[in-house]
């Protein structure tokens, strides 16, 4: 890992494009949790973000997997993955310089700060909209699986790298405003994976937009090639795997909580998907990890 060398003209490009630009950026990836509840001033959003420190040293408590709070020190060549409403809290006193990649919903925020020992200098901050292929949302995605295999290093050293490399193509190359109807479809996919618990149709989702339902289906199968239904139950199913492989929760209330009203019908649908069972997929994922 070679560390980048501070100067004042350092940017948010110059930055990302110098970590991209080496071979080896990273030795280890370190994961937050939520639990225990988070401290008084520490950060907490509810998306996903990294942390980096690119000169210095950053001292923070976070939280682990473990459900238990340590303390670490963030330098150079290692990174901080943060889940969504995962906390950290950095204790600055010594100069350091730190980049933050946050990934909303909507937008992919970037921060470059320097803490010169006593204030922060003028803070360099970018937002930048997410659109387009959503590469970026299936690496965090990989990641958050990580989170319970921490052992496998190498990929979650890689999987950063192409997380930055993501971002930096995002940063270059903004996407370009889409058309009306992709907009709308961006849009009906975001407001699904915010409100697959509900009891929502294909009708109720279309009202909801001021369209019809045919409209709405023609565009789930012409900009995503798929069928709305047939979405709805795979982000109610992604979530359900979530649920079986964290908490201990009966399969009838896994299923209620990812928009299922019939049990039966889920487990139906989550063996179509995994050709196991949920209690099957359960005890399979924990068995691993022992």
């Amino acid at each position: 890992m070679a560390q980048i060398l501070m100067d004042n003209n350092l940017s948010i490009e110059k930055a990302i494009s110098e970590l991209v630009g080496q071979a080896r950026p990273f030795e280890q990836v370190l994961f937050g949790g939520n639990q225990p509840a988070p401290p008084e001033l520490a950060y907490q959003v509810d998306f996903p973000r990294i942390e980096l420190v690119l000169e210095g040293c950053l001292p923070m408590q976070i939280a682990t997997q473990d459900g238990e709070s340590i303390d670490i020190e963030l330098v150079p060549g290692k990174v901080l993955y943060l889940p969504d409403f995962c906390w950290n809290k950095p204790t600055f006193t010594e100069p350091v310089t730190t980049l933050s990649l946050l990934f909303g919903r909507q937008s992919l925020g970037f921060s470059l700060l320097h803490w010169n020992g006593e204030g922060f200098e003028a803070p360099q901050k970018r937002h930048i909209p997410r659109r387009g292929p959503r590469t970026g949302t299936f690496i965090l995605r990989a990641l958050e699986e990580l989170c319970w295999h921490q052992e496998e290093q190498q990929t979650a050293q890689l999987l950063i790298h192409s997380l930055l490399s993501n971002s930096q193509e995002l940063l270059t190359h903004p996407p370009e405003t889409p058309s009306k109807g992709h907009a709308v479809f961006e849009a009906i996919r975001d407001y699904i994976d915010h409100h697959y618990q509900e009891s929502i149709t294909r009708e109720s989702v279309a009202k909801e937009f001021y369209i019809c339902p045919n409209y709405l289906s023609q565009l789930f199968y012409s900009k995503g090639g798929v069928k709305f239904q047939d979405y709805l139950i795979q982000a109610r199913l992604e979530k359900a795997k979530y649920l079986l492989k964290k908490y201990d929760m009966k399969v009838k209330e896994v299923a209620h909580n990812c928009g299922f009203k019939d049990s039966n019908y889920f487990c139906r649908a989550f063996r179509k998907n995994t050709n196991r069972s949920p209690s099957e997929y359960r005890v399979h994922y924990r068995s691993k990890l022992t």
